[in-house]
């Protein structure tokens, strides 16, 4: 019972209308609080097992009408959470990433031929040294896009616009970038 404590003084604070992310937010089941409280516990990604749990009910709550399944929405962010952090990028902006590239299916394939939840292209395997890995493996895809993410962001010294359009595959424009920015404001913002 003390371990849920945190929880439920969060859900509390949070009805209480608190933080902005309040409104967006739902009660979560018992269900829902015990995989969040085993799933913050086994999590190094974050730093510690109250952000963990807060930050796993705030947005598996927002990922609810996509994903029906507790269980998988929450094995799906915390994957999220960790390699977007091994990788150094936000978490948020890679969840805003998959909504516009995939809108979270891990078998989505573009007509250009990218694949997964962040729509890599199949070179990526090859030049990672994994011709035979497979893109709608959700580790693998999360890994490849996290990192290449990364490395547009250093290459444009922190400019979120030009990296986005970068790992879009363009240098140019600014739709792809704005959809993505706007998912992440409307949606996936944790402040």
């Amino acid at each position: 019972m003390l371990r849920s404590l945190p929880l439920m003084l969060l859900g509390a604070s949070l009805l209480a209308g608190a933080p902005a992310f309040a409104q967006k937010f739902i009660t979560p089941s018992p269900e829902l609080l015990a995989l969040v409280t085993r799933a913050a516990a086994d999590n190094t990604s974050f730093k510690d097992k109250y952000d963990a749990q807060v930050w796993l009910i705030t947005m598996s709550n927002r990922l609810a009408a996509t994903i029906a399944d507790p269980h998988k929405r929450l094995a799906l962010l915390e994957l999220i959470h960790a390699e977007a952090t091994r990788a150094g990028v936000s978490p948020e902006l890679v969840l805003s990433i998959i909504n516009v590239e995939s809108d979270f299916h891990r078998f989505a394939v573009s007509h250009a031929g990218a694949q997964g939840l962040m729509q890599i292209m199949p070179f990526w395997l090859k030049l990672s040294g994994q011709p035979n890995g497979n893109l709608f493996h959700e580790t693998t895809n999360l890994r490849l896009g996290c990192t290449i993410l990364k490395y547009y962001l250093d290459r444009s010294h922190g400019d979120i616009r030009e990296a986005l359009q970068r790992y879009n595959g363009a240098t140019v424009g600014i739709d792809y970038s704005d959809s993505v920015l706007k998912a992440l404001s409307r949606t996936w913002s944790w402040n």
